[in-house]
């Protein structure tokens, strides 16, 4: 499948970091360092925009590294990236460290995942089917 994308940065275009590589890196595309303080958020910008086929969606995820090391993470992961949509790509992080954060220009700062999507029907009903979960909801399965 091919996507078409505009890069406006001074960054090489995302690409997969291996031959069965989910996700492509997003690199903050910005001026000068972004501190990123301890529990606040800000909106990086890539300097990419795409054109996706209909029935795609681009996914936004965290880079599990800076998670785990750094704990800065996608505020809304994963963010969505519709096929209609034109702007630019921006990567909401949030620092819940309880470090400050440098985010240097060119830095790998989340994931991008193109996947397929349905768009459903829907047909308001009174009463749903029986099945053996039910009503079951958070931890209806135990911890084991």
């Amino acid at each position: 499948m091919k996507v078409k994308i505009v890069n406006k940065s001074h960054h090489p275009l995302p690409a997969y970091a291996t031959e069965c590589a989910a996700g492509m890196d997003l690199r903050a595309n910005i001026n000068a360092p972004i501190l990123l303080e301890p529990l606040h958020r800000c909106l990086v910008p890539t300097g990419l925009y795409i054109s996706l086929p209909q029935g795609y969606e681009a996914q936004v995820r965290p880079r599990s590294g800076l998670a785990l090391k750094r704990g800065i993470t996608v505020l809304n992961a994963p963010g969505t990236i519709d096929a209609d949509y034109r702007g630019e790509i921006g990567v909401i992080l949030i620092n819940l460290s309880e470090d400050n954060f440098l985010i240097n220009d060119g830095e790998r700062i989340a994931q991008m995942v193109i996947a397929r999507h349905e768009q459903a029907e829907l047909e308001q009903v009174e009463v749903l089917d029986e099945t053996a979960r039910g009503t079951g909801g958070f931890g209806h399965s135990g911890v084991k």
